[in-house]
């Protein structure tokens, strides 16, 4: 997966869910987990993902009350992994880990 490639495959899956009520946040997948962690789950792998290419520290992605920001760490965690000039096969991990958010979401 290129940098290109990741940066679509996370603006699809932002632009799938920016505009989501609170209560599209809280209903449960069918592994049921909230859509909410499912999201915040991938903003943790990517800043993990990035931590790991930069040799930084990594560091706990904040849960905020509001479900609202979910798609804003995503964001911000997927342009700091980007910036890293990460690995291709980080890029591809990071790539399946977008998927694989997608896939839960939209088998809710």
């Amino acid at each position: 997966m290129t940098e290109d490639e990741l940066a679509r495959a996370v603006d699809r899956l932002i632009d799938q869910v920016a505009q989501w009520p609170p209560s599209r946040w809280v209903a449960l997948t069918k592994a049921g987990g909230s859509r909410a962690k499912v999201v915040h789950a991938l903003a943790q792998r990517l800043a993990d993902l990035e931590a790991g290419s930069t040799g930084h520290p990594r560091h706990e992605v904040p849960r905020l009350d509001n479900d609202l920001v979910l798609p804003d760490q995503v964001k911000v965690t997927a342009r700091d992994l980007l910036a890293a000039g990460a690995a291709p096969d980080v890029l591809a991990e990071a790539g399946q880990a977008v998927a694989d958010a997608r896939a839960a979401l939209n088998g809710s």
